[in-house]
């Protein structure tokens, strides 16, 4: 008998498409819970995003394991009634459609909460449900933008998109926190709760560091592949051509990397750069300073000189690099099209193993649903 997990016997709701609220109920999923996705007709829009595993959307494989599909028209009578068992039995209903959109079809949250006050909804939307923009259509790069953070994003010369949908993916990890936090509530209390999250609040918190260096005058400048408060953290190039990125956190390291590396301990006493402060204020010195010792030296014994000096560092990969990477740790899950192998979720519950549910196709819900 396999152990149980801890979301066993967990009952949710997805009326869910695209990113942000698939990861936080695969993340459900992954734990033990029943989640039953709700789709149209034509289903999630993400089954359409590419056809990269095994004929199939990368996204849609990436987050919708361990769940079961189920296709209601809920612009019918039929539809609405199917939802309404389904929520009756539900502990859990997670939902990203447009701001009002469930309140229109007869579920509004609030409503929903007086009939079912155990139920735990959370909904996500773009930017907020009340306020100038709450209309406003919203995905993840419109938020990269909105927000600033594409400002903060790329080289100097432009502004550019995080390579990956990250505010959908932390607004997602947002969303499984918040109701994990409100089934320990409702564990200690017996109360379900009613749990709004907005894509722009996710970012906005994300950015509060950038945002108070704005209020402080400081107005952040893109860097590239370097960080705007320490120096040296960035990549630098020995002399076979290779690159590698090291990262200075502390006086104390820059002590053994003027030793250990620049070959010269007088520098942790140099006004200069004896501090992360001065380091910065001199960016381009230091930054030359420590170039110049990268390209007389190749990686093999850059790599070396830094382990020595116990230096944080990484070398530059590419998807190439990740794919053949030694830390990768993957899975293998079951899609309509044949085993797809995608990353490993990334807890690790020592004295457990999980295996993972299989992708559904559209429809193929268990007969046995409450």
């Amino acid at each position: 008998m396999s152990p149980s997990l801890p979301l066993d016997g967990l009952q949710v709701i997805a009326i869910e498409q695209a990113v942000a609220a698939p990861f936080c109920t695969s993340r459900l999923a992954d734990a033990g819970a029943r989640v039953v996705k709700v789709e149209r007709p034509e289903g999630d829009f993400a089954r359409g995003y590419d056809d990269v595993a095994a004929g199939q959307s990368s996204y849609f494989v990436w987050l919708n394991r361990g769940k079961e599909s189920i296709v209601l028209d809920l612009t019918t009578p039929v539809g609405k009634a199917e939802l309404e068992t389904l929520i009756a039995g539900a502990d859990v209903l997670v939902q990203n459609l447009k701001v009002g959109a469930l309140a229109r079809l007869g579920f509004a949250p609030e409503g929903l909460h007086a009939r079912y006050p155990r139920l735990i909804a959370c909904s996500i939307n773009g930017y907020g449900e009340t306020g100038p923009m709450a209309e406003r259509k919203a995905y993840d790069l419109l938020i990269q933008a909105e927000s600033g953070l594409a400002s903060l994003t790329g080289g100097p010369e432009a502004p550019s998109r995080v390579g990956i949908s990250i505010v959908d993916i932390a607004t997602g990890a947002t969303a499984h926190a918040a109701i994990l936090e409100a089934l320990i509530g409702r564990g200690i209390h017996g109360r379900g709760a009613d749990i709004r999250i907005s894509m722009f609040d996710v970012m906005a918190d994300w950015l509060a560091v950038p945002l108070l260096h704005e209020e402080a005058g400081r107005s952040p400048r893109r860097l590239g592949l370097a960080h705007p408060s320490i120096t040296p953290y960035g990549v630098f190039t020995c002399s076979d051509g290779a690159q590698l990125l090291i990262s200075i956190q502390s006086d104390r390291e820059w002590r053994g990397f003027a030793a250990g590396f620049l070959g010269n301990s007088a520098l942790a006493m140099d006004d200069r750069f004896a501090t992360n402060v001065a380091r910065v204020r001199g960016r381009a010195e230091t930054n030359t300073l420590v170039s110049e010792a990268f390209a007389r030296v190749d990686s093999r014994e850059a790599t070396r000189m830094l382990q020595d000096a116990d230096i944080a560092f990484a070398n530059l990969n590419d998807m190439a690099g990740l794919l053949a990477h030694p830390c990768l740790r993957r899975i293998t899950v079951d899609t309509p099209g044949g085993p797809v192998s995608i990353p490993a979720p990334a807890p690790i519950v020592a004295g457990t193993e999980r295996c993972y549910g299989p992708v559904p196709a559209l429809g193929s819900m268990r007969s046995d649903v409450a």
